[in-house]
């Protein structure tokens, strides 16, 4: 292969086989979030034929909730010794057996272990997805390349009702745990197929390869310890963004059809003259194809300023900014006059929410190489998911002593906000992190 040239020089890419492998990881994302999503959409299903009562559902969607955050922390550092091919093919075959294995569950202690499994091995996803875009993408492009595998879970969110419902209906529920177990083995098999290292991949020229190598090779040396992670502020930015501001993203997964319904007065199906509008259905569907948007234009917007010669930093911050005004707007959702404007408010946050994730993910190739890119990613997200258990504990007992969500959407509106903030306050120039001292 060519030697890459001078950090940032190279402005014709010479090829395009780099987003073929965004493509791949955008495929296993949307089949990570269809495998975790399609139990809460089967719920009722399930609930009736099992006899589960509230507190069985809660402790089953916590026991998910607790191993994938623990998961995160184990999983990044992991990824970052075994490399991420050889990693995510042995995550994706286990989170799809783990799914597999809900078709045969008997009992709530039977979910349980199958959600238990599901979690730890899903945790994987993120981690080995942003570290794959470290490798096959230069700094130019890395906000872009996040934000398209980040649409990733939109649409496995938009898919989970449509795939999740048609089988059950047509076979039952078991067969639709199956189903998508066995899709998450055919996206393996695309793994195992399509994705090397850029300089083992025959299919990429060395025009591209040189492109995306510009700016420059790490620097050798071991992965990442946790005790040497937790002492950089390069690293607590990620994991402050994302305990701020992942409980938001949580509140919309699991909350959102309730708050359509209490708020709004929506129905899962049109009564009278309501009209397909004042249904949670399509309101859902417009949230989450708000969010794609969101996801792919904070990627692009950061990607577009870096190439028209802005810096690395003003780029990455001024996306970051952006995308927290418009979460803004959230704080005043509660008393929106009527259903689309509604839909719109909370469209707009979903959509700051995956710009403001791009970035924030693309920010840590820009302070950390390649090597300890998985284990900075699982950090965070082991913080980000400790926030959805607070938040889904908060709005659960906010709920049942007011009533009320317009506490929990005012701390929606301003997470964005704080985490900006925080962020700013830990890394103002976004120097890289020390890790030559980190190993001495």
């Amino acid at each position: 292969m060519t030697i890459a040239a001078a950090p940032g020089t190279i402005v014709n890419a010479g090829g395009r086989y780099r987003w073929s492998i965004c493509l791949l990881l955008f495929l296993v994302i949307t089949i990570n979030y269809v495998d975790r999503q399609v139990l809460g959409v089967l719920k009722p299903i399930i609930e009736d034929e099992m006899g589960w009562s509230e507190v069985d559902y809660g402790n089953i969607v916590t026991a998910f909730q607790a191993s994938y955050g623990i998961g995160l922390l184990v999983v990044g550092r992991w990824l970052d010794r075994v490399g991420t091919r050889k990693g995510m093919a042995i995550a994706i075959a286990l989170w799809s057996l783990a799914a597999v294995f809900h078709s045969a569950a008997r009992t709530v202690l039977h979910f349980i272990l199958a959600r238990i499994a599901l979690g730890v091995a899903e945790s994987a996803a993120y981690p080995g997805a942003v570290k794959s875009v470290a490798e096959w993408f230069p700094r130019r492009e890395r906000a872009l390349g996040v934000g398209i595998l980040n649409a990733g879970a939109n649409v496995g969110v938009l898919m989970t009702p449509i795939v999740g419902i048609l089988v059950a209906g047509l076979y039952g529920w078991r067969a639709a745990f199956l189903i998508t177990g066995l899709l998450g083995l055919v996206v393996l098999a695309l793994w195992l197929r399509l994705y090397r290292q850029p300089h083992e991949h025959s299919k990429l020229t060395a025009a591209e390869y040189a492109y995306i190598t510009q700016d420059g090779e790490d620097p050798a040396g071991e992965p990442l310890k946790w005790r040497d992670a937790i002492r950089h502020r390069q690293a607590w930015y990620f994991i402050c963004g994302k305990f701020f501001t992942d409980p938001v993203w949580y509140l919309f997964l699991f909350w959102l059809p309730d708050f359509f319904a209490k708020t709004q007065g929506m129905e899962l199906f049109p009564k009278g003259d309501t009209g397909i509008l004042a249904t949670i259905g399509p309101a859902l569907i417009g949230v989450y194809l708000l969010a794609d948007i969101g996801s792919i234009a904070g990627g692009w917007m950061s990607s577009h300023l870096i190439q028209r010669g802005w810096s690395v930093n003003r780029a990455r911050k001024t996306t970051l900014f952006v995308a927290a005004l418009c979460a803004v707007p959230m704080v005043g959702v509660v008393g929106a006059a009527n259903p689309l404007t509604a839909v719109l408010i909370i469209g707009l946050g979903t959509a700051a929410h995956q710009a403001f994730s791009s970035n924030i993910f693309a920010m840590i190739t820009d302070l950390y190489p390649r090597r300890a890119v998985a284990t900075i990613a699982g950090m965070g997200g082991a913080a980000g998911a400790l926030g959805g258990i607070l938040i889904a504990q908060a709005t659960g007992w906010t709920l049942e002593l007011t009533g009320s969500y317009l506490p929990i959407v005012i701390y929606a509106g301003l997470a964005y906000l704080i985490a900006f903030g925080v962020i700013q306050l830990l890394v103002p120039r976004m120097e890289p992190a020390p890790l030559r001292e980190a190993f001495v």
